[in-house]
């Protein structure tokens, strides 16, 4: 069998065609994205709308539970690194996050935040090894990897889409409790398509030592079974920190500032090329944070705002607000990743590929131009308080091609540039700069806050909204620039990586 495959493999690369095991984790990350994006896109409304909190406590819990699922990938991915491996992990996270999709389907006041709990603990095992085990089907240098990151990018996105259209629509037009459930079906469905196809990935994501895995602490209790209890203890200091959201400033900048250091002091115990390599992918990292900073308003204010202020009749047909703002960014995505896992390969051909520091420029630039169009389209609509829809699917179109600049671009960009035993710990703290990113956004969301006296008038609302969507793209053109001029000294740093 291991001479087939490596024969099979010969030939694609031949071919240029992406390993068959890709597929399979295209399938498993769709399903499972449908059910995290299905349940995020009710949030923010079943917060404001059923339970009654005011905005500004909305967008903080909506900010505390984004930053912690971003968060947990590094807890996840360094045990995966050192103990589980990548297979493990993502089953256990997968079975956590089922879990609480249908605690969540509970019609109960406490439901809600076990529900997230469950959530962010078992996203922290899934997600940052999931995308690992991508990145071991490619040798480091493989001009299909990029490429390949893309297509597995597009699964995330038709996940997305479905789930945002769908849970969005069950959630607010028939029941928010069955929009919840309705994810955790398909979270189900994600995990059961990784078990059946993970024999597939052979020795690829296995524990690094089965043995010391298999060790007893303590005298009594097996190491693995000690992380699964451990992480299930959290659960409820998680849902602490949800009723006392006022200390997660400390906690995100706290650990932000521990990842920081972690990296840098690990960075300087390394040989020159691995040490600016790593340095390279730190900034990055930092920069990718301010970018979901602003791409973020998409699961927090530019939900509220697509409900209040986009007119959302389309041929006599009310549309249904929550479904179309969740479903715009992962449709864009699925169409445009077509073009961009064609595009960078293309370039690549010709030697005109641009560098990864770049791509990331280009992203902050486009994000920019997109929430003008918000900006322009408000200005243009202040006397009766709704932007047409046209205007709201051409604004989110520069927004995702921002997106897959430095998106799908990042994940494969940490498979190249981190040391080999750091894979899973670097991915993890990109997704951490996510959580930051995220905890960020629903800050800048809150200053978008609107009062409750006129929240139900569409020309009142407006201006709330009008005057922190122009400030978001300046200063997302401004940091784009920044980031140019940092360009050559990037590509330095990382030597023989695009």
């Amino acid at each position: 069998m291991k001479e087939f495959n490596a024969s099979t493999a010969q030939v694609e690369n031949i071919e240029g065609r992406h390993p068959r095991q890709l597929y399979m984790l295209f399938f498993a990350e769709m399903w499972e994205r449908f059910s995290f994006y299905g349940m995020k896109a009710l949030l923010i409304a079943y917060m404001v709308s059923e339970l009654r909190f005011d905005e500004p406590k909305a967008y903080a819990i909506l900010g505390s539970y984004a930053a912690l699922v971003y968060t947990m990938p590094m807890f996840g991915g360094m045990m995966a690194d050192r103990f589980l491996g990548y297979q493990r992990a993502v089953i256990f996270g997968g079975i956590l996050m089922s879990l609480g999709h249908f605690v969540l389907a509970i019609p109960q006041d406490w439901s809600f935040f076990y529900g997230m709990a469950f959530i962010i603990c078992g996203n922290g095992f899934f997600k940052p090894n999931i995308s690992s085990l991508v990145g071991t089907l490619y040798k480091p240098n493989d001009p299909r990897r990029d490429s390949g990151f893309s297509i597995f990018y597009m699964g995330i996105n038709i996940g997305a889409a479905l789930g945002g259209l769908l849970c969005g629509y069950v959630g607010e037009k028939i029941n928010w409790h069955y929009g919840f459930g309705l994810a955790g079906v398909f979270m189900v469905l994600g995990l059961l398509v990784f078990i059946l196809g993970k024999k597939s990935l052979q020795q690829k994501g296995l524990p690094p030592n089965e043995a010391e895995l298999k060790k007893p602490v303590f005298g009594f209790i097996k190491k693995e079974i000690l992380i699964y209890g451990a992480t299930l203890l959290l659960i409820p200091v998680i849902v602490m920190l949800f009723h006392g959201y006022e200390v997660m400033d400390y906690l995100m900048f706290g650990l932000g500032a521990l990842a920081l250091v972690y990296i840098i002091y690990t960075a300087f115990t390394m040989e020159a090329v691995a040490k600016t390599k790593l340095f390279a992918a730190l900034i990055l990292i930092i920069f990718s944070a301010l970018f979901w900073a602003f791409y973020e308003q998409n699961a927090g204010s530019l939900n509220l705002f697509a409900m209040r202020n986009v007119d959302m009749n389309v041929m006599g047909m009310d549309l249904p607000a929550l479904a179309v703002n969740n479903f715009l960014p992962p449709a864009w995505v699925i169409l445009l990743s077509f073009v961009f896992a064609w595009l960078w390969p293309a370039l690549n051909r010709k030697g005109l590929e641009p560098s990864t520091p770049m791509k990331f420029s280009f992203s902050f630039v486009l994000l920019g131009v997109g929430f003008y169009v918000f900006y322009f389209a408000c200005q243009s609509n202040i006397e009766t308080g709704l932007i047409p829809l046209w205007t709201f699917v051409a604004g989110y179109f520069f927004i995702i091609c921002g997106e897959l600049c430095i998106s799908p671009i990042g994940l494969s960009m940490i498979t190249k540039l981190s040391p080999a035993k750091m894979v899973s710990l670097m991915m993890g703290i990109w997704f951490f700069a996510s959580a930051i990113g995220e905890f960020l956004a629903q800050k800048i969301g809150a200053l978008m806050s609107v009062p409750e006296d006129v929240q139900q008038n569409a020309i009142a609302s407006m201006p709330y909204y009008a005057d922190i969507l122009q400030k978001i793209a300046i200063g997302s053109i401004l940091i784009g620039i920044g980031l140019f001029i940092l360009v050559p000294v990037l590509r330095r740093w990382m030597k023989d990586v695009r």
